[in-house]
């Protein structure tokens, strides 16, 4: 068959009846089974309408590749990778399109142990042989069903000790995806352990048609539902969650959005009095919030190229407890080096317990401290252009020069730049920081602006 443009870098997306479908999912299914050779592999899958359709597609490509199958139904991303491991499995495929518009779908995949695949470790092998459909004779394979929700939750429970919870109320907003089910195992070993949290549930239960729109809480305008309702029941926190809830979104007491770069400090701060001296994997577009952090709490910070599966390389070459991306991506040695929206919240909410402070305190002086623009992005018909406009009008005053780790990083007396264009479209993105200086982020910003824009 043609090219199969669904594969990406490191999973698969595309638009239903476009470049992804049942007979597309099969193929799939079957490659993995050829060209990982998993023995066992787990599926699961979001709510999205077209996703048990697809997982059915995609279980029976694996049968036939000769795989085994556990599947584990309605899930969210991190229960595949928490059940690979759990089982034993050789992969795990999870059925998603997070937050990807309603027309989308997808499937995230992982190898043994819960690692990775991407382009150079299986996933460009695998688009061949599903695009060439050259099969090798297997063994049909066996399926079975399996609920492995109660052990996930007290692997989720373990990363907090319920003696330093204090009692708070906090506000929970799964947007309609499969956050829910999840986070209810949770709130069930909490209260069993006698933790003093009390929840407001919102948009809680699965529905496939996305009543209030598909959850990404990172978009501004959808940031006001969870806001307003902290609000209105006097919450001390606010958890949203997007689809397949392997990102999570903090909101303050008063309802104010927590930004990414701070929530990296804040577990840094949480891990710390945990694991003295631990290594922290961090990206390079904000980071000297994160550095001041750990540097404080007597840690290592370790910086790595943005994208799951270099942080997830990163963190087992140095052994970092903790790894975190501004883009709500945190990732723990003990959950596999995996990405998990569960635990966040959990370690924020005891490290509330264990200061006696509330989110906003616990996030005002990073904020004075080291102001940040958040990611803007800029869409250029040449973004490589404008990033050398910026390269050749800086790095004459840059302190240590341009580091090209990932994009470009300027670093000054009090103000640091990031430039990173996308791999996918022609988009610029620009990250700014300042060492306690407001006003001086903003005519910075600005000059950025007028550079890239030329």
């Amino acid at each position: 068959m043609s090219e199969l443009t669904c594969f990406k870098s490191y999973d698969i997306r595309g638009r239903l009846g476009e470049n992804l479908d049942a007979a597309i999912a099969y193929r799939i299914g079957r490659a993995f089974a050829q060209v990982m050779a998993p023995g066992l592999t787990v599926c699961g899958r979001d709510i999205r309408e077209s996703s048990a359709e697809l997982q059915a597609a995609l279980i029976e490509g694996l049968l036939d590749g000769g795989s085994d199958v556990i599947d584990i139904g309605l899930c969210g991303t991190e229960e595949v990778y928490f059940a690979t491991d759990h089982f034993g499995a050789g992969g795990g495929l999870e059925v998603t399109a997070s937050h990807n518009p309603i027309d989308y779908n997808g499937i995230k995949m992982v190898r043994e142990g819960s690692r990775p695949i991407s382009g150079d470790n299986g996933l460009l092998d695998i688009k061949a042989v599903a695009e060439t459909g050259d099969w090798a004779p297997a063994a049909r394979g066996t399926l079975r069903q399996e609920t492995p929700r109660t052990a996930y939750a007290a692997r989720i429970l373990s990363f907090v000790d319920p003696a330093k919870f204090r009692p708070l109320k906090i506000l929970v907003n799964a947007g309609h995806g499969v956050a829910g089910p999840a986070f209810d195992a949770v709130e069930a070993g909490l209260r069993a352990a006698g933790v003093p949290l009390e929840f407001v549930r919102i948009h809680h239960d699965p529905d496939g048609s996305f009543p209030q729109g598909i959850p990404n809480p990172l978009l501004p305008e959808n940031q006001p539902q969870t806001a307003d309702q902290v609000r209105a029941h006097g919450a001390d926190m606010g958890v949203a969650w997007d689809g397949d809830f392997d990102r999570c979104f903090l909101f303050d007491e008063t309802g104010a959005f927590i930004d990414g770069e701070y929530i990296v400090g804040l577990l840094a701060a949480a891990f710390l009095p945990k694991e003295p001296g631990a290594r922290i994997v961090h990206d390079p577009r904000v980071m000297w919030n994160t550095l001041d952090v750990v540097a404080k709490g007597g840690g290592e910070a370790v910086v790595s190229r943005t994208g799951h599966a270099l942080i997830k390389a990163r963190m087992r070459e140095v052994d970092a407890v903790y790894g975190g991306e501004m883009s709500a991506h945190h990732y723990f040695r003990n959950f596999m080096y995996c990405d998990s929206g569960m635990i966040p919240w959990l370690l924020v909410a005891e490290h509330m317990g264990t200061t006696g402070q509330s989110l906003s305190a616990l996030v005002a002086q990073m904020r004075a401290d080291f102001p940040s623009s958040g990611e803007i992005n800029f869409t250029l018909a040449d973004a490589k252009a404008a990033m050398d406009r910026v390269e050749a009008e800086l790095a004459p005053g840059a302190i240590g020069g341009v580091d090209r780790l990932d994009g470009i990083s300027m670093a000054f007396e009090d103000w640091r730049v990031n430039l990173r264009r996308s791999n996918t479209e022609p988009v610029l993105r620009l990250n700014v920081e300042t060492r306690g200086d407001r006003d001086l982020l903003g005519r910075k910003v600005e000059m950025l602006r007028a550079i890239i824009t030329a």
